[in-house]
């Protein structure tokens, strides 16, 4: 393992391998010091510096590379996600029940939502009916989770 030729080809590897699980890890910014670090130590190692020397440059710009993702990993962690953004701009929206939802955790029906149709699920699981007005409160996939606001007024017969 002395052998500077071998160091160039693992720290060749090292980038490889941190940055690939950098974007499998995509937004931690965990990895990619470390792949800035290991490129470093390639660079050292192509200039045939010594194995202490490579290991030196790993660490050094790790660590400093870790440092300047600081500022930016706080930034991205406090933004967290948006609604308004995608399908997420749907929260709090008012919507008509088109295709009544049954009662029970697995059951579906359909919304109106402006022009667009969505499919619908319950967020307490109790039954919609047709033209019940609903509040999407959420949003999962490709159907939003709604909870009732007002069920439609019934006319023609007289209540007590």
């Amino acid at each position: 393992m002395d052998n500077p030729e071998v160091w160039r080809w693992i720290w060749l590897i090292a980038i490889g391998v941190f940055a690939g699980g950098e974007l499998i890890l995509a937004g931690s910014f965990f990895l990619l010091p470390f792949a800035g670090g290991a490129l470093a130590a390639t660079i050292v190692a192509f200039a045939e510096g010594s194995i202490a020397v490579q290991w030196a440059a790993f660490v050094i710009v790790s660590a400093l590379c870790a440092a300047g993702l600081i500022p930016l990993r706080k930034r991205l962690d406090l933004n967290g996600t948006q609604n308004g953004i995608g399908a997420r701009r749907l929260i709090d929206q008012e919507a008509v029940v088109e295709v009544a939802v049954a009662a029970g955790p697995a059951s579906s029906g359909e919304v109106r939502l402006g022009r667009e149709m969505w499919r619908a699920v319950s967020a307490d699981q109790n039954a919609l009916a047709i033209g019940d007005i609903v509040r999407v409160v959420d949003v999962r996939g490709t159907a939003v989770v709604v909870s009732l606001q007002s069920s439609p007024q019934h006319t023609g017969g007289s209540t007590p």
